[in-house]
């Protein structure tokens, strides 16, 4: 099979072109790729097919495949479900590099469409295919458009270093007009439909190593390889071009239950966000975000800190914007003196102007002074970014102020927006075509700085620990406590002492044994939840332990609970911060490492996070400080720090037993896990495991 590189660089600089199924109506859709083509200057050679015309758009017409002059690089597939397969199986005989179809009535058609797409992919052979269900791919920067959307109607499409990536074709249409319509530039733009082969991390790889990208934005419904999208998005972290990822299906509602709490609190979302930071890819929150963010980040500035100058004429839109900019943690500082008297100086003021925003409105808004004013917040040493409030006064003299900002720009390669406060998108077209970012929203401009900040470095796989042992004994299904505990103990997550007992008298020689106060738990591989049934005390007395454990029978019987495997004394732990550690297997993305604040209420406090497997180095790191709990652990007004180092050591071994283990790991968790004081480790105080036979 030939490789995506090579299919697509055929996509990106095809010499030739066959349109199957091509009308002579541009006003069709079997019509528009070679008008597109035509009207957008593809300099090769194209080949429309036709069995009943001579000539399309002056271009000599072809009855066949079989007909054509040579081997197409690409051919564009425009019939229908029922003759697209055929079409696709002589394309691949006459040596066509990649075949983009159209059609629909595949996998999203049901059990009959997934058969036909299996049918279509093994016509192809190896050819690659784009599609199907796509509207195809263009490179707006060398004309090369292979597609029927009809958002490429306009004349006057802007080109940039925006490249997309998406899984449904009216998505391209969409970004695509929508930029048009504010000046902003797109290079490539490509849909992968059903994914019978290509799919979104190919073309994520291939921008990645396309010179005219500079930023990439992916619209996102669903992965189909976790490894490969993390590998192409690598390869974009590596090439210095940030990924924009806006994934649908946000809603909790496609959570899977699970037996652990890991499994409830995870959701199907969260695995995404995840995942996303895992590889370093800015998740775009809403829609307009698609747009918005890679609009920013393909001026290529960046903020070096959180801290940004508001420079307006209208007081109301500056206070809007620092709003925003304090709600999305940047912040909005006072201006050293040296700028408060460069800005007096230019107002004609005798005291410094320190304020921020800076407000210029008495100063008649000239452009001399709003070019010098932008100038000198650029420069200064105690400013990261600066927004530009384009006001009312500008909808008179629209290039003036363009250009005055223009001018600003060019004097520094620290961000630089506009907040066009006025309906006025032939100011925001302006500007974006001069380079600088414009947006029509406080909350936008917020939003961009914030992506514009340095991403959080992203480590190198964790290293491979070879020195445990996998048990060669385990059981299958929910393992009781103490199976769990064998476990996990392999792999270097000890827990409290405790001994595995059958009856009273037992329990009570096993609470002398560990003095003080025990925990006594029913062992039992058919109740997960235990203390919801009964099936838990704490804080017994060695004299208290045997009665309790009658007493915990005759409860869990009277249930109808099936007879447990026997009972554990456990020493209570004391003087620690209660933490659940879990993993579980997300059906889509494979297995996840959770950590949150844990206890009977750890699903009530939300305070949680995740990462995928495998682990990078930090990742466990960054997960104790993605939570809020962390603040406790670090020792919150005064009191005593506990061992965050053995809980980062103890994340880092349930991500090697998940690596271990594989797919036979269907969930484990330990909950509660207390973090002790620092220098005195963690210790597991309760665990579970689910295993695949």
């Amino acid at each position: 099979m030939t490789n995506p590189e090579t299919a697509l660089g055929a996509l990106w600089s095809p010499k030739s072109v066959a349109v199957v199924g091509a009308s002579a109506d541009p006003n069709k859709t079997g019509g528009r790729p070679v008008a597109y083509l035509l009207k957008h200057g593809f300099d090769g050679d194209i080949w429309p097919i036709n069995p009943r015309a001579e000539e399309i758009a002056g271009l000599p017409c072809y009855a066949g495949i079989a007909d054509l002059p040579g081997a197409p690089d690409v051919a564009i597939v425009l019939l229908g479900v029922e003759r697209a397969e055929a079409a696709v199986r002589d394309l691949a005989a006459k040596g066509c590099k990649l075949a983009i179809v159209l059609a629909s009535g595949y996998s999203e058609a049901g059990d009959e469409g997934r058969r036909r797409q299996d049918a279509l992919r093994e016509a192809a052979g190896e050819m690659r295919l784009l599609g199907p269900n796509t509207i195809g791919a263009m490179d707006l920067s060398r004309g090369i458009v292979l597609s029927a959307s009809g958002a490429l109607e306009g004349d006057d499409i802007p080109r940039g270093g925006i490249s997309v990536a998406s899984q449904s074709g009216g998505i391209l249409g969409a970004l695509l007009s929508r930029g048009a319509a504010r000046g902003i530039g797109f290079c490539k733009l490509a849909s992968t439909g059903n994914e019978a082969d290509l799919d979104i991390a190919d073309l994520i790889a291939a921008y990645a190593h396309d010179e005219a990208t500079t930023v990439i934005a992916a619209y996102v419904e669903g992965i189909r390889s976790v490894e490969k999208f993390r590998a192409a998005a690598d390869l974009a972290r590596a090439a210095g071009k940030p990924l924009v990822v806006y994934k649908v299906g946000r809603s909790e509602s496609g959570a899977r239950a699970a037996v652990s709490h890991t499994g409830a609190m995870a959701g199907e979302d969260r695995t995404y966000d995840a995942l996303f930071r895992q590889v370093g890819a800015i998740r775009a929150e809403t829609f307009s975000d698609l747009l918005d963010l890679p609009a920013m980040l393909a001026s290529r500035r960046r903020m070096r800190g959180r801290r940004v100058a508001i420079l307006t004429s209208t007081g109301g839109a500056g206070s809007l914007v620092a709003d925003n900019c304090g709600i999305l943690g940047l912040d909005v500082p006072e201006l050293d003196a040296a700028t408060g008297r460069t800005l007096a100086g230019l107002l004609g003021n005798d005291t410094p102007m320190t304020g921020n925003p800076v407000d210029v409105t008495l100063a008649g808004v000239e452009p001399a002074i709003m070019t010098a004013a932008t100038k000198t917040l650029l420069s200064s040493d105690g400013i990261d970014g600066v927004v530009v409030v384009v006001g009312s006064s500008a909808l008179a003299r629209p290039d003036v102020a363009v250009g005055a900002i223009r001018a600003g720009a060019a004097a520094s390669d620290k961000p630089l927006i506009a907040y066009v406060s006025p309906h006025a998108p032939h100011i925001v077209d302006l500007l974006n075509r001069d380079g600088v970012p414009a947006f029509t929203a406080p909350e936008t401009c917020a939003t961009v700085l914030k992506a514009a900040l340095p991403m959080p470095p992203v480590g190198a796989p964790m290293a491979v620990d070879g020195t445990a042992a996998v048990p060669t004994d385990l059981p299958t299904g929910t393992l009781n406590e103490a199976e769990a505990r064998a476990l996990f103990d392999a792999f270097g997550l000890a827990g409290a002492e405790s001994h595995v007992v059958q009856t009273p008298d037992e329990a009570a020689a096993a609470a002398a044994r560990l003095g003080g106060p025990v925990v006594l738990k029913v062992l039992s591989r058919q109740i997960a939840h235990k203390s919801d049934v009964g099936g838990v005390r704490v804080g017994l007395v060695p004299e208290a332990v045997a009665p309790a454990m009658a007493e915990m029978a005759e409860t869990l019987a009277a249930q109808g609970l099936p007879e447990p495997e026997g009972y554990l004394v456990q020493a209570m732990v004391r003087g620690g911060i209660e933490m659940i550690l879990g993993l579980r297997r997300d059906p889509q993305l494979g297995p996840l490492i959770l950590l949150g604040a844990g206890g009977v209420q750890a699903e009530l406090s939300g305070d949680s996070t995740l990462r995928l497997l495998p682990l990078r180095e930090g990742d466990a790191r960054a997960m104790v400080d993605d939570l809020r709990v962390a603040r406790l652990l670090e020792g919150f007004r005064g009191a005593p720090a506990h061992d965050i180092d053995a809980l980062v050591v103890a994340i880092e071994a349930l991500a090697r037993m998940g690596d271990a283990l594989g797919e036979r790991l269907q969930e484990a968790e330990i909950n509660p896990l207390f973090v002790l004081p620092k220098g005195q480790g963690v210790a597991a105080a309760d665990g579970l495991v689910v295993l695949k036979g």
